[in-house]
């Protein structure tokens, strides 16, 4: 391959970024009554919204139709074609219809449109025609045409589907924002991935505990709480008062400063050089907090307390890794 062909590749490549870039920017003033229209009647919907289009338009309802689902408005995408062979039965008049093609003339979706209307089913359009079949049936169109397709034939669906996609984002993020959506509410319908374990794992459902706890009393000679931080292997120890209080923590961090100062291990007790109220976290919070600690202070693991303040457990970046928090 010589220079000049890469070249035409890289001219290519940069001269549709720069024309879908052009075709996102105009949609910045079509955000405009049309758009609240959309999103109040998505708002007032007591159904779900049904995302139907066909061909290159349908592939992008359906991303716009699963980008809702999982942002807290319930949508599902419907074929155009399958509607017309029972799939309108997944519909009902409670619903709000979202329809897209960029002609507006689609003949799939313009053949059920007469359904729609008779279940009483709002119809939202998105189109690149406001002069269409398809917008003026609508109680709000969202306009997504575009002065140019990034295909130099100017046939295959580029820069269209590309602000279509774009203002079904945006449909999506507004609607999110309105209903209050938090990440909590996102992690719910999203547990599998790391993500949802990020958002939804709590400290105690991964901690140590019990007799996992490395755990010693502050009157333990050094070398005693080497050999608990030996055996239980989190790189620390927690040190704890007659009452079972936590008093403090001895890490590995804390053994090299105190070998620095020739400390006898045998005739020294760890209360003389273990880390006075240090970095702590309660076992209800997030595993990805507990992650932020770590990452803040530059340690690598912390105890665990409950409410009352007292030690429940213990974590480290392993435990974090395992569980697919990092």
């Amino acid at each position: 391959m010589n220079s000049d062909t890469s070249l035409t590749f890289r001219e290519s490549a940069l001269r549709a970024i720069e024309i879908e870039r052009d075709a996102i920017n105009a949609l910045l003033s079509r955000i405009d009554d049309s758009f609240v229209k959309a999103c109040e009647a998505i708002m007032a919907c007591k159904g779900r919204v049904v995302v139907t289009g066909m061909g290159k338009s349908g592939h992008i309802g359906n991303k716009i139709a699963a980008t809702l689902a999982s942002t807290g408005t319930p949508a599902f995408f419907v074929h155009p074609g399958e509607a017309s062979h029972g799939d309108l039965g997944m519909i009902t008049g409670q619903d709000v219809v979202l329809a897209i093609s960029n002609s507006g003339n689609t003949s799939e979706v313009l053949t059920i449109l007469p359904l729609f209307k008779r279940m009483g089913a709002p119809l939202i359009s998105m189109t690149g025609n406001a002069n269409s079949t398809l917008a003026r049936e609508a109680v709000a169109n969202l306009d997504v045409s575009v002065a140019v397709e990034a295909c130099p034939l100017g046939l295959a669906p580029t820069s269209s589907t590309t602000a279509t996609l774009v203002m079904g984002d945006a449909l999506a993020v507004a609607l999110l924002e309105a209903r209050g959506f938090s990440a909590e509410d996102f992690a719910m319908s999203h547990p599998g991935g790391s993500l949802g374990r990020r958002l939804l794992l709590r400290v105690s459902d991964i901690m140590h505990s019990g007799d996992q706890i490395p755990r010693v009393r502050e009157d333990t000679p050094l070398s005693g709480a080497l050999l608990e931080i030996s055996r239980k292997g989190l790189g620390m120890t927690t040190v704890i008062n007659a009452a079972d209080e936590l008093c403090g923590v001895f890490t590995d961090g804390d053994l090299r400063r105190t070998l620095d100062r020739s400390i006898d291990i045998h005739a020294t007790v760890i209360s003389d050089v273990m880390t006075r109220n240090g970095r702590t976290i309660h076992e209800d919070q997030l595993a990805a907090e507990a992650l932020n600690i770590m990452e803040e202070m530059k340690i690598s693991a912390l105890p665990v307390i409950n409410r009352e303040g007292l030690l429940t457990g213990a974590i480290n970046m392993h435990d974090l890794l395992r569980a697919g928090v990092i």
